[in-house]
């Protein structure tokens, strides 16, 4: 009885040790000096140095500014795996400390990451830079700086399609957009463009104030070189049709 009793324990403590375990190669990273518009990017790798799998449930970040990605597949005992931490800088110059809480089934099955480091404007950090990272940079090239929508009604969303030029040496992400009125967003997410590659690129536009319009827009983007600006007009009237012709007010103007 005794030594069944043994038996048992033993067999219960090797099932208890029985587990993946996530051996990172650092659990903190800062980035230093990072450009504005950049996507700063970290590779948080591991080896499962358990004797189980280890299977990664899910990856929070502790905003929506950082962005995760992780090794979907199990990761066999003596194998490794990746956790990635994608930050946004787009608009958010300054310094800046994130985490991303990696949950598993491993030995330890909550693990929290860290990143951090310092948003800089790109005339703040161009000057540190050489003249070879200079010449690695991206390089967006708009084939317009200007598009005129006409005439169109209040409440309606027309599309100006401009075409994006990478003429630089690496790829080119395209960050947030900025305009005084608000009114100026992307139809879809843009793609990276590769060097020497083109993308078309849809802009939304929801200026409802009546009257003639001119919104400049600032396009951010991993380019050292600056950022890019380009000009939407539109003239906004309340009615397109012709009943436009007698609703001078708010109310309509009957005929007699």
């Amino acid at each position: 009885m005794k030594q069944l009793l043994t038996i048992c324990l033993l067999m219960v403590a090797a099932s208890a040790s029985a587990q993946g375990v996530m051996k990172f190669e650092s659990e903190n990273h800062d980035f230093g000096n990072v450009a504005e518009g950049t996507m700063a990017t970290y590779e948080f790798k591991f080896k499962n140095t358990g004797n189980q799998p280890v299977i990664i449930a899910n990856v929070q970040a502790s905003c929506g500014c950082t962005t995760p990605d992780w090794t979907k597949t199990p990761v066999l005992p003596g194998k490794m795996g990746v956790i990635r931490a994608i930050y946004s800088s787009a608009g958010r110059p300054g310094v800046f400390s994130k985490t991303v809480t990696v949950t598993s089934n491993a030995s330890e099955p909550s693990k929290v990451l860290s990143i951090k480091g310092s948003v800089l404007t790109k005339a703040e950090i161009k000057p540190t830079l050489t003249a070879a990272q200079l010449a690695q940079s991206p390089r967006l090239v708009l084939s317009k700086s200007v598009h005129d929508f006409g005439k169109f009604e209040a409440g309606q969303q027309p599309t100006a399609r401009f075409t994006v030029k990478n003429t630089g040496k690496s790829p080119l992400l395209l960050g947030a957009l900025t305009s005084n009125c608000f009114c100026v967003g992307y139809k879809e997410t843009p793609a990276p463009i590769a060097p020497g590659q083109t993308a078309i690129i849809d802009l939304l536009y929801t200026q409802r104030q009546l009257g003639a319009a001119s919104d400049v827009v600032t396009i951010t983007s991993n380019d050292l070189n600056g950022d890019t600006k380009l000009t939407l007009k539109a003239s906004i009237v309340r009615d397109l049709s012709g009943s436009s012709m007698v609703k001078e007010s708010t109310s309509a103007v009957p005929f007699k």
